[in-house]
């Protein structure tokens, strides 16, 4: 008996081997699950990858009448801008910082990278054009159409000369001449930025707060969205045992109604909602006490409405995110910042401008989310709003870096664009 017993343990322990291999060798069992099925916390680990390397980046040296001058009209234009006299970016500078992108990128280009910051920077300067992927175009543009420009109507400002300066700089260099501009970043986050000789530069990469203006000449394919820098302060203190209870008003907006094109709902939302229990819907202007105000009501809101405003985006969507209050938002054209990487859906709600306008309905939708649905999204809202900070000096993915990250992405495209034009004997067939 006990003999017959060990030759069954025999042929099982030799078939069974042999009955795994065959399976693995068809390609039926799927060893590396079973395997670490009994090893859940290697199960949950993720693969270690290499970091992709810092994108390179060459930066035109402009005199400083293009960038810092307009900040300092002091600064000597003979004086190259160094990261030691950098001027500081002056927080009050009210609706100029909206549009501060430009200065950002190039202070962080500037910057002199300590060991830490070079673990975890996205791009870095390289002196020396000819080992560059990119080359970025310092002229503040959007700060020349705020400082230059008081009247729209005006002709021949120096915010146009500086245009066309700046044009006739880039048709000179041999760099622009070799892609035809495919691999220059220019920031245009302004509306109004460039616009006399937007046509010059279209085949840039373009740093654009929205496409609202430049649909015609602009693209997502090549073109990058970056963020608003946000106008009210940050959130950094949250901390109620129940924010959902902590945040009494429902719904909030609080700043300009009348606006042009897409943004003429703002008016037709204050007819609807104002009065509304539970929302506060505030006409107001930019101002330091409105941005406190502001600040102080977003976090107290459990969502904060977000209609179009000239063009189909504005900085508060920005607030609201580093407020932690959910954003609604309501514009039909609008592009996001970084959405390759992150889904809006996870801490917004959208609403299409018909949806808006139905009556009862907007609001109607917000008081269904229930408490659970709504704290996912605040705690969504907490995790990814460093993507959008800007700062000095910059960090692990606040939004310069993420910017410049959205940036490497486009180069593949550039230089397949860039070795084709090179050889093409026709015109191009696919445009």
């Amino acid at each position: 008996m006990q003999k017959s017993i060990n030759r069954t343990l025999i042929c099982f322990s030799l078939c069974i081997p042999l009955f795994l291999g065959s399976l693995l060798l068809a390609g039926t069992l799927d060893y590396k699950s079973q395997f670490l099925s009994f090893f859940p916390q290697l199960n949950n680990a993720t693969a270690c990858r290499p970091r992709s390397p810092p994108l390179r980046v060459y930066m035109y040296d402009l005199p400083p009448r293009f960038n810092v001058g307009l900040m300092d009209p002091t600064f000597p234009d003979n004086v190259p801008v160094t990261a030691a006299n950098l001027p500081v970016w002056k927080w009050n500078l009210g609706l100029r910082k909206q549009h501060s992108v430009e200065y950002w990128m190039m202070a962080s280009l500037l910057y002199e990278q300590n060991d830490e910051f070079r673990l975890t920077r996205e791009a870095i300067r390289v002196m020396d054009p000819d080992t560059a992927d990119v080359f970025f175009v310092p002229f503040f543009s959007s700060l020349s159409f705020n400082v230059h420009v008081h009247n729209m109507a005006e002709l021949n400002t120096v915010d146009e000369k500086l245009q066309l300066e700046m044009v006739n700089i880039l048709r000179e260099s041999d760099y622009w001449k070799r892609s035809g501009g495919r691999d220059h970043v220019i920031p245009l986050h302004h509306p109004n930025a460039f616009r006399q000789y937007r046509g010059e530069i279209n085949a840039s990469i373009f740093i654009v707060a929205d496409f609202g203006r430049i649909m015609n000449i602009s693209s997502l394919a090549k073109d990058i969205v970056a963020p608003y820098p946000h106008m009210v302060e940050s959130y950094v203190s949250e901390d109620h045992d129940d924010p959902y209870k902590a945040r009494e008003t429902l719904l909030f907006f609080r700043g300009r109604t009348k606006r042009k094109d897409e943004g003429i709902i703002r008016a037709q939302l204050h007819k609807m909602l104002n009065g509304t229990k539970d929302v506060l819907y505030e006409e107001s202007y930019a101002s330091e006490e409105g941005f406190k105000a502001s600040a102080e009501q977003m976090r107290s809101s459990k969502f904060c409405l977000h209609p179009a405003g000239d063009t189909p985006s504005s900085c508060r969507l920005f607030d609201a995110i580093v407020s932690h209050c959910v954003p609604v938002i309501v514009s039909d054209r609008i592009e996001l910042p970084f959405e390759n990487e992150l889904d809006y859906k996870e801490f917004s709600i959208f609403f299409s401008v018909n949806e808006a306008l139905k009556p009862g309905y907007l609001i109607s939708e917000l008081k269904g989310v229930s408490k659970e649905k709504w704290i996912k999204m605040w705690l969504q809202l907490k995790s990814i709003s460093h993507h959008f900070e800007f700062q000095y000096p910059p960090k692990k993915e606040d939004a310069v870096n993420m910017i410049w990250r959205q940036v490497r992405q486009k180069v593949p495209a550039v230089k397949l664009a860039v070795h084709r034009s090179r050889r093409l004997k026709i015109p191009d067939w696919w445009r």
